[in-house]
């Protein structure tokens, strides 16, 4: 297993949602209040769960497993997948683990969370769903002997600890997948090792790690038609206990395969009055990666579009002169706002420039401008 270091994407908004997860399962019957999750993600002065701290390592096949003893953390997988007669298809699947500080219960009412979500788009049309559970009752969880994270009937298998190859299965009324998933170049130990910092000063971290070089085939059905598919995926992998400063507002976060072989990502943490705070890094399937720091990323949007009622910026210039980048991103569908208990934007994208790729795009903390 080939493991290397780089600065990457911290994929905080999951936190967020997790949150809202264990307000509405810690209920009976009453319905969650929607907020704005990036105000609940702000660094936490609770000190019951661990704390982020640097020059942990992270290990295999362990890491790959739970980390109860932490707030929050999720198991990430995109991907940009094709037919047989080139019509593109993107997916998006994630399961969540959130904890409680309730220490003594079990069972039904385990301190342990989660939540899954299931997206597949067109350029056509988008099919979103959204599922939740608690840890005890065997309903949800994730295992290493062998691995296996799982909700419900939604579960991603492997023959061994390792996630890698590995087996998909999700569905939903009108949409299904079942996708084998293989691992093609190393594992991204983000950040200093995998601590990856979320502000330029402030202690706010999370242990990190991400494999970008996936390739995927198999079967995905959409509105009761079969498709053979196949294409690149990114998986990330997260576990922290606190995310975000009191004035952080959002982040924009692109994760780009190049049509060269190797992977950008790139992303900007927006702060009132300040800025904007920036990480990356462009990586290759050997294991080589050049970090990207604040001073050597450039990202500009260039077109705002109003979704669902919302101004987004789809269109970017994104500039790296130290890797002689110089890249337009576009999207592949207007209305990727995904209503879930905490909406955002999230989907695929087109580049073009210097290098073409396809990728990923998220975008947060619009909701309340």
């Amino acid at each position: 297993m080939k493991v290397s270091t780089q600065q990457s994407r911290w994929h905080v908004f999951s936190l967020s949602i997790m949150l809202m997860g264990m307000m509405l399962l810690s209920g009976c019957d009453e319905q969650p209040t929607r907020s704005n999750s990036v105000k609940i993600l702000t660094q936490s002065k609770d000190f019951v769960f661990e704390p982020v701290i640097k020059g942990e390592p992270i290990t295999f096949p362990q890491d790959h497993g739970e980390h109860p003893e932490y707030l929050a953390e999720w198991w990430y997988l995109t991907a940009n997948l094709k037919t047989e007669t080139g019509k593109e298809i993107a997916v998006q699947w994630t399961l969540f683990r959130m904890a409680t500080n309730d220490e003594d219960l079990s069972g039904w009412k385990t301190p342990q969370m989660y939540m899954a979500h299931a997206v597949i788009n067109t350029k056509e049309k988008t099919w979103a769903t959204e599922r939740f559970a608690r840890g005890g009752i065997g309903q949800a969880g994730v295992d290493l002997k062998p691995f296996r994270a799982w909700l419900d009937n939604w579960s991603w298998r492997a023959a061994t600890s390792d996630p890698f190859p590995g087996r998909l299965k999700f569905s939903d009324d009108d949409m299904s997948a079942r996708l084998n998933i293989k691992q093609k170049g190393a594992i991204i130990l983000q950040g200093d090792k995998g601590y990856s910092q979320k502000h330029p000063l402030l202690g706010i971290a999370s242990y990190y790690y991400s494999v970008p070089f996936l390739d995927l085939d198999g079967t995905i059905t959409l509105d009761g038609k079969p498709y053979k598919v196949s294409g690149r995926g990114w998986f990330d992998r997260e576990w922290s206990s606190s995310m975000l400063s009191a004035k952080q507002q959002g982040w924009d976060w692109f994760a780009i395969h190049l049509d060269d072989g190797s992977a950008l990502m790139v992303s900007q943490l927006r702060e009132e009055g300040q800025r904007p705070y920036f990480i990356g890094s462009r990586s290759w399937p050997d294991g080589r990666v050049v970090e990207l720091d604040n001073n050597q990323i450039r990202m500009k949007p260039m077109h705002f579009y109003k979704v669902s009622g919302i101004s987004f910026p789809l269109n970017w210039l994104i500039e790296v002169p130290s890797q002689g980048l110089k890249l337009q991103t576009s999207v592949v569908r207007q209305d990727q706002w995904l209503p879930f208990i905490f909406p955002y934007w999230e989907g695929p994208i087109n580049v073009t420039g210097t290098q073409g790729g396809k990728g990923f795009m998220e975008l947060t903390g619009y909701e309340n401008k």
